[in-house]
């Protein structure tokens, strides 16, 4: 049973984590892992069911309130291997598998990556446009490379919570406004 939790932990991760060599190898040898990596296809419906009971199992044998989960692999030749995940990874392979899962893609973003105008636009659900106009107005933080504007990550996450909580506050206000009203709803 762990061999097929490996199996499709394997074959989401190998779509999407990639290592730097095999990044510099396949991406005209880039120095730094700075791209978002995804998964380009949505999983196949023999994906799905196997990740949705990879997911569920996982998670049954995820220890609450370790640091490090050992697992025991067989190998190709049959061998078993013990290997020890961070309770962090772990957590991270049933939020993919949970995700695949429900025939959803996946992307995984490394914290320090830089990312396009386009990409950035794209994670915060507006036009690139009205993103630039963000930048230009000083909203968010950006680096020059000629004529390429690159913007960090975490500072895209950063503003997107930011709007988010304005978002709920507002809501909140009207909703209150209409209690207060007796509007009914």
């Amino acid at each position: 049973m762990l061999f097929r939790i490996l199996r499709i932990i394997l074959l989401g991760f190998i779509a999407t984590l990639q290592t730097n060599r095999a990044i510099k190898h396949f991406k005209n040898k880039q120095t730094e892992m700075t791209k978002m990596l995804s998964v380009q296809s949505l999983p196949s419906a023999e994906e799905i069911a196997l990740a949705k009971l990879s997911s569920q199992e996982l998670s049954a044998v995820l220890e609450a309130n370790g640091d490090v989960q050992n697992f025991n692999v067989v190998g190709k030749d049959g061998e078993n291997h013990s290997v020890k995940l961070p309770a962090s990874a772990v957590k991270l392979m049933i939020e993919v598998l949970t995700q695949l899962g429900q025939g959803n893609s996946v992307s995984i973003t490394p914290i320090h990556a830089e990312l396009t105008t386009q990409e950035a636009a794209d994670m915060l659900n507006m036009s690139r446009p009205t993103f630039i106009k963000l930048l230009d107005s000083g909203e968010l933080a950006h680096t020059r490379t000629g004529n390429r504007r690159k913007v960090a990550f975490v500072d895209v996450m950063k503003f997107k919570q930011e709007i988010d909580a304005k978002r709920l506050a507002t809501l909140d206000e009207l909703s209150a406004l209409d209690q207060e009203l007796n509007l009914g709803y």
